[in-house]
């Protein structure tokens, strides 16, 4: 099953497109693309049970906004070093534990969204972000995966001045400016996936130079052993996500650095779950709130 956030209303994707939920389901389920991850359970269930022949399919054009499949999610973690060639290109060790840190929710954009660069230091890092669907507290690796609702195709987006400035480094803040966290366009239900533990993920610029390729059986902590350690400090809550980490091949670590250019498109894809392209502008084009 692939759900996606069109126009600001809740889609499922059928042969053909996609249908509007609400319409489909009778109001059974609302448009909030949010909202339903606290009904994930009996919107499978629907979702499954669906015969959208005949349906009308929602008209996409070029003025149709794409949002994040999860807009308002009330917890966004991210994971720091989990994949051993980022960490050596970095110059840090392979850390014992997962090295956690948030990106804030104002941060989340779409998939086609345009990413302002505040500054001429803003760096790539795509990542594999993973849904919430149940609420877990001190859930057990082996039953992590059933509290998935699926995944998606994200962008840890970096402000390397601001995060490296003073003693302690500003993950949080330097990650989380406005459209930091770009996720879309679809959510993908593991069931969708060629392998849940491998998928090929990587980035590019739209005028033809890839910037990272990786796959994800490459992680140090899988998903099930972040999801473990997460939910043994604090429960994870239905619409929750989790940015997983990201390869190696960021601009910070290159001789000499490299970084995102105004007038440019980052384009981003994992296997299997999607693509993402959004537009790199100046602070002062006129891009659309997000």
């Amino acid at each position: 099953m692939r759900v996606a956030n069109i126009d600001g209303r809740l889609a499922l994707a059928v042969d053909g497109g996609h249908i509007d939920v609400e319409t489909a389901s009778g109001g059974r389920f609302g448009p909030d693309a949010q909202a339903v991850y606290d009904e994930w359970a009996a919107f499978t269930e629907w979702a499954a049970a669906l015969d959208s022949a005949g349906r009308p399919r929602i008209e996409v054009t070029a003025r149709t906004v794409w949002g994040a499949p999860v807009p308002r999610p009330r917890q966004v973690f991210a994971i720091g070093l989990n994949y051993a060639d980022h960490a050596a290109e970095s110059r840090i060790a392979v850390p014992p534990v997962p090295a956690v840190f948030t990106k804030f929710p104002t941060a989340i954009s779409g998939p086609e969204q345009p990413i302002v660069l505040p500054t001429a230091t803003v760096d790539w890092e795509v990542e594999l972000v993973v849904v919430i669907g149940t609420r877990c507290d001190r859930v057990v690796a082996d039953r992590a995966w059933d509290h998935v609702a699926g995944v998606t195709v994200g962008q840890d987006i970096s402000e390397r001045t601001l995060q490296l400035q003073g003693a302690a480094p500003q993950f949080s803040l330097a990650k989380s400016y406005r459209g930091f966290a770009p996720m879309g366009p679809e959510l993908v239900t593991v069931d969708e996936l060629p392998n849940r533990d491998d998928l090929e993920i990587g980035c590019s610029l739209a005028g033809g130079d890839v910037l990272q390729r990786g796959r994800t059986s490459a992680m140090i902590f899988p998903i099930p052993a972040l999801i473990a350690h997460l939910s043994s400090v604090c429960p994870l809550l239905p619409g929750d996500v989790v940015f997983t980490g990201t390869p190696d091949g960021v601009g910070m670590a290159r001789t000499p650095q490299q970084f995102l250019s105004p007038g440019d498109t980052l384009v981003s894809w994992i296997e299997g779950v999607g693509t993402m392209r959004n537009p790199l502008v100046s602070p002062g084009v006129d891009a659309p709130a997000v």
